[in-house]
């Protein structure tokens, strides 16, 4: 039956696509990430840091959020040091149960860890602190920068209380050019990114990006 698509920025119930269908994108675009051979892994993520770089250099954060990679993810933390050595502070979300939003632990790259309910690393002690640039993975983007997450909604959540608390991080996925579509169709809860890092490029999807900081 055919859907009409509604403008990428107002996202309906009706043009969601049903839950398994965003399901079996997941796993169809993780499932291309993990078969990447290890050379051309890290040709592509020396791709994305060069690109990453750049977008860092022209937006610098103060306290740079980011998530440990899981599953053949792009791996920040390189490039997370660089910013640590030039004064900036770095944080890990936690999950502290389903349905509620992320708090951010600090990390130094000698933090204690330990594993969440998914099994992925946070700091076990640190400070709470509040990103003003946040770094995503991304399994799945499109053309109007909404994300493709793992189903959860933690960052969906997380980012409307902090909006709800006045505060609003500089939102930039990071992921693999076969993570691209042409939408994902989102739903009403969903929120844009303000920008996508590729091997490709930088895609931005947000005015912030060239008024940064705010």
């Amino acid at each position: 039956m055919p859907r009409t698509t509604p403008a990428p920025d107002k996202p309906t119930e009706n043009s969601a696509v049903h839950p398994l269908e965003r399901s079996a994108l997941r796993q169809e675009k993780v499932a291309a990430r993990e078969a990447l051979s290890p050379s051309q892994h890290r040709c592509l993520s020396e791709a994305i840091a060069a690109s990453l770089g750049k977008l860092l250099q022209q937006c610098p954060p103060r306290i740079l959020g980011f998530c440990w990679p899981i599953r053949a993810e792009f791996d920040c933390r390189p490039l997370v040091e660089i910013w640590r050595a030039r004064g900036a502070q770095s944080c890990l979300p936690k999950v502290s149960a389903p349905g509620t939003a992320l708090e951010f632990r600090a990390w130094r790259p000698d933090s204690e860890m330990l594993r969440d309910r998914y099994g992925i690393p946070y700091p076990a002690t640190g400070e709470i602190l509040f990103p003003d640039v946040l770094l995503l993975p991304v399994n799945a983007f499109d053309a109007a920068g909404y994300r493709l997450g793992y189903g959860a909604g933690y960052f969906d959540r997380t980012l409307a209380q902090l909006t709800a608390q006045g505060r609003h991080p500089l939102t930039i996925g990071v992921g693999f050019e076969l993570a691209r579509v042409d939408s994902i169709h989102p739903a009403p809860h969903d929120i844009p990114l303000d920008a996508v890092v590729t091997e490709g490029g930088i895609a931005v999807f947000s005015s912030r990006i060239a008024h940064w900081p705010q």
